[in-house]
């Protein structure tokens, strides 16, 4: 009979000690709930003026992870998505077709040679009004002098290279232009206008 009593209240006190242990972790499990709240809250209260350089990278993080979408602008070029061609839109009869669509926001350089062997002066100031009217007409470029005639058109959009170059052939003073390999003469060449390029390194028959 002893034996059995003693047996209950050792039952007894392992169930009393499970209760006692289970009522602490919940009351630790509560502790660590309001104190995560309260660092949120700390965290939210900090003013501006108190971010140090590892609160801001922080902030930045969480910006860009919670940023899901991106203009495609803003992108550098590698990484931003080829546009999609329209194949209905493209002239197989003419490869300069093909290319304007190929070279849609692309970043192109084209080659503008000035005729009549000019100084260095002379040829930014004959290149810098080609620049001038093309950007009154809506053409929006870079230009980078390379020699004493020659000077890099730099363009964003690849796609008006073609018209860019329309214009140039027509100039007096325009020797050449060359885009993607091919080089189209101007009437300071002294070789026929056509607006037909030819592969760099041959010339027309």
């Amino acid at each position: 009979m002893a034996s059995e009593n003693f047996g209950l209240r050792k039952l007894w006190m392992v169930f009393f000690v499970m209760m006692i242990l289970a009522v602490l972790l919940e009351v630790n499990a509560g502790k660590k709930k309001n104190s995560d709240d309260d660092k949120q809250k700390k965290k939210k209260k900090k003013d501006l003026r108190d971010y140090n350089d590892a609160d801001l990278e922080r902030l930045f993080e969480e910006w860009e992870d919670a940023e899901d979408e991106h203009d495609p602008d803003d992108l550098p070029e590698h990484k931003r998505p080829s546009p999609t061609i329209d194949m209905s839109k493209m002239d197989l009869s003419n490869p300069e077709s093909a290319m304007k669509l190929t070279k849609k926001g692309k970043t192109l350089m084209m080659f503008v040679s000035v005729s009549g062997d000019p100084t260095q002066e002379e040829t930014d100031d004959i290149t810098v009004r080609w620049q001038s009217q093309l950007f009154n007409a809506h053409y929006n470029f870079q230009r980078y002098p390379v020699s004493s005639d020659r000077v890099i058109f730099l363009l964003t959009d690849g796609s008006v290279a073609w018209e860019i170059k329309d214009f140039l052939i027509q100039q007096d003073r325009c020797k050449e232009v060359s885009i993607e390999s091919q080089v189209y003469y101007g009437k300071g060449s002294g070789k026929e206008v056509g607006g037909k390029g030819v592969p760099i390194g041959k010339d027309e028959l």
